[in-house]
């Protein structure tokens, strides 16, 4: 199984916001650059079988950019178990509610993706910028261990969609 982890787009600063966070959106910007990753995702054919997102409103805006670029608005959900506290007993969780997916596509938040992703590989530190997109690849979902395939930066998986290549090692 691959499981993608993307985090969400850039959201509005926190300082700037009066609402709740769970209610904080993704900027104009944020809302632009998720729009050329999806092209860069598009132009790697990637397609998972479920895109879940956190049910936090940047989380959201940018897994239906991805599911609308994609066009897997069918294959959308929010799942409480993304919502920032997110750690490996809800990806256990998640794997457990969606056992017949063979590529599950993740949108939510740090630290929490960086945590389940060290944890997934044995340790070590991995840290997702906004925007970021990890690939882990699992033979085992119950011992919840894989391998990192790669980790993909915002800047890079945009500039996909503007024909810029991969570098060799991630091919």
């Amino acid at each position: 199984m691959d499981i993608y982890f993307l985090r969400h787009g850039t959201p509005v600063e926190q300082k700037e916001w009066k609402g709740s966070d769970h209610e904080r959106p993704l900027t104009e910007d944020g809302v632009r650059q998720m729009i050329r990753e999806t092209l860069g995702l598009a132009t790697l054919g990637l397609r998972p079988d479920l895109i879940i997102s956190s049910p936090f409103v940047r989380a959201q805006q940018t897994a239906d950019i991805v599911a609308k670029g994609l066009r897997l608005t069918d294959r959308l959900v929010a799942d409480e178990r993304l919502a920032p506290g997110f750690g490996i007993h809800g990806l256990a969780a998640l794997l457990h509610a969606y056992p017949r997916s063979g590529s599950i596509m993740l949108v939510g938040h740090e630290p929490d993706f960086s945590g389940v992703l060290g944890r997934l590989i044995g340790g070590g530190r991995v840290e997702c910028q906004k925007g970021s997109l990890a690939r882990i690849q699992m033979d085992d979902t119950k011992a919840l261990t894989g391998v990192l395939v790669w980790l993909l930066p915002p800047d890079l998986l945009a500039g996909l969609a503007r024909g810029d290549r991969l570098p060799r090692e991630t091919e």
